[in-house]
């Protein structure tokens, strides 16, 4: 039961994320997924462990992971396909 709860907050951090960035439209469920879990891993790697959380993820941190991590893929995926 606690992988899936994982991946339900984490698909729910990278949605917000997405929805904060205007650049969720084109991502899928499974790269909410991606971006929440990945997402929490960087924001909780550079901002600690701090305020409510859920599924052993600090919600803050991970949401503002999340945004870094949306926000640097997006960059990239926009550089290559304009090329």
């Amino acid at each position: 039961m606690g992988l899936i709860w994982k991946l339900i907050v984490g698909a729910i951090i990278g949605a917000i994320a997405g929805a904060i960035t205007n650049r969720g439209a084109a991502m899928g469920w499974i790269a909410n997924i991606v971006a929440g879990l990945i997402g929490a891993w960087i924001g909780q790697g550079l901002l600690g462990t701090w305020g409510p959380s859920l599924a052993g993820m600090s919600l803050i941190p991970s949401i503002i992971g999340a945004i870094i991590l949306v926000l640097i893929v997006s960059l990239i995926v926009g550089r290559t396909s304009k090329k």
